[in-house]
C-alpha cells in the first residue's frame, strides 16, 4: 500500500498538484518582473536572455538552490515543458508570411539555405565533439532556427527528457549573448552597411530577442531587416518539427508499439499546429496593434518563465565538469553559423 501510495500522481487541475505548482511558478513570477525591470533600464539585455540568467543564478546560490531542487522544482519543471509550449504558439503572432514574402525568392532560398547548413554543420561538429546524438540534435536546432523556443519544440516531438534540454540551453544562450556585443564590434572592420548587418543578425543570431538587441545598435534600417529575416527562420520551425516527428514514428522502438499500450508520437504536436494558426491568424492581417502587442507581452511571459524554470536546472560546477566539449562544440558551431549568415547577407542586402 505504501508503495502504491508513492507512485501515485495527482492529476492535472487537482488542488494538490496546484499546490505543488504553486512555489515555483511564484518565484518564476518574481524572476520574470526582476527581468524585465532590468530590460526597461539596460534595453540592450534581452528580457529572455536575463531570465535564463537569473535562473542559472537562483540555481547556484546556497541559499536559493535548495529550493528550485526541491519545493520550487514541480512548479519549474512545468513552466519549462508547458509554458514553453504556450510561448512557442504565441510566437506565431510574430510571422506575417506576407513579410516574409516580401524578402523576394532568391532571400528565402537563401535563408533556408543557411539554417539547413547550419543544422546540419551543427549537428556534425556536435557528434565530431562527442556530444551525445540528443544533445547535438537540441544544440542543431536551437542554433540553426530559434533559440530556445526551437530547443523545446523538438525536445517535444523527439519525446526528449526535459533535462536533457539544460545543457543545449544554456549553449545556445551563452553564444546568442556574445553575439549582441561581438557582431556590432565588427561593422566598421567588415565595412558592413546598415542593411547588410541586418541582414547578418537576423540570418545568424539566434534568440529573437538577441537579434532586436543586436540589430538597434545599427539603427533602423537594420533592425527592420533583422527582424523579418530572423522571423523567417522562426517561420521554418514547423516544418523541422514536423520532418522530426515523421522521422520518430517511423523510427520508433518496439516497445513504442500499440500492443505496448504507449501512444505513437504524433507526427506534428498541438503546440506546433497551434504555431501555424497563429501564422495564419497574423497573416490575414485582422488582428489590431493593439492584439498583436497583447500577444507579443503573453509570449514574453509565458517564454520568460519558461527559460527561468530551465536555467534553474543548470549546475554550473556539473556544466564546467561534463560541458568543457559541448562548449567547444557550440563555439565552433557559433563561428560556423556567424559565417554562413554573412555570405547570405552579402547577397541579399548587399
Amino acid at each position: 500500500m505504501p508503495a502504491s501510495r508513492s507512485r501515485f500522481r495527482p492529476p492535472p487541475g487537482s488542488p494538490r498538484r496546484a499546490r505543488r505548482l504553486l512555489p515555483g511558478l511564484a518565484a518564476a513570477a518574481v524572476a520574470l518582473a526582476v527581468a524585465f525591470l532590468v530590460h526597461r533600464l539596460v534595453p540592450v539585455l534581452p528580457a529572455m536572455t536575463l531570465a535564463v540568467v537569473l535562473g542559472v543564478l537562483t540555481a547556484n546560490l546556497p541559499w536559493a538552490g535548495a529550493f528550485t531542487a526541491g519545493r520550487g522544482r514541480p512548479g519549474l519543471d512545468f513552466a519549462g515543458k508547458h509554458l514553453m509550449r504556450g510561448g512557442i504558439v504565441v510566437l506565431g503572432l510574430k510571422v506575417s508570411v506576407m513579410d516574409v514574402l516580401g524578402l523576394g525568392w532568391l532571400a528565402l532560398v537563401l535563408i533556408t539555405g543557411v539554417v539547413a547548413a547550419s543544422f546540419g554543420g551543427t549537428y556534425l561538429i556536435s557528434r565530431l565533439f562527442r556530444l551525445p546524438p540528443v544533445t547535438a540534435l537540441l544544440v542543431a536546432t536551437g542554433f540553426s532556427i530559434c533559440g530556445a523556443s526551437a530547443i523545446g519544440a523538438m525536445a517535444a516531438v523527439r519525446r526528449i527528457k526535459h533535462v536533457d534540454t539544460v545543457l543545449p540551453v544554456a549553449l545556445v544562450t551563452l553564444c546568442g549573448t556574445l553575439a549582441i556585443g561581438a557582431l556590432p564590434l565588427l561593422i566598421h572592420p567588415l565595412q558592413l552597411t546598415a542593411p547588410v548587418f541586418g541582414a547578418w543578425t537576423g540570418a545568424s543570431v539566434h534568440d529573437v530577442g538577441q537579434v532586436v538587441a543586436t540589430a538597434q545598435t545599427a539603427g533602423t534600417a537594420a533592425l527592420g531587416i533583422a527582424v523579418v529575416v530572423k522571423l523567417t527562420r522562426v517561420l521554418l520551425l514547423a516544418p523541422v518539427v514536423a520532418i522530426a516527428g515523421a522521422h520518430q514514428r517511423l523510427a520508433r522502438q518496439p516497445d513504442d508499439s500499440p500492443e505496448s499500450g504507449q501512444a505513437r508520437p504524433p507526427v506534428i504536436p498541438l503546440f506546433v499546429l497551434g504555431f501555424i494558426a497563429m501564422v495564419g491568424l497574423r497573416s490575414t492581417g485582422w488582428l489590431s496593434d493593439g492584439w498583436l502587442e497583447a500577444g507579443a507581452v503573453l509570449q514574453d511571459i509565458l517564454l520568460g518563465a519558461a527559460l527561468f524554470g530551465l536555467g534553474s536546472a543548470v549546475r554550473i560546477r556539473a556544466l564546467l565538469l561534463t560541458g568543457g566539449r559541448a562548449l567547444l562544440a557550440a563555439l565552433a558551431s557559433w563561428l560556423l553559423i556567424a559565417v554562413l549568415g554573412l555570405g547570405a547577407a552579402v547577397l541579399i542586402a548587399g
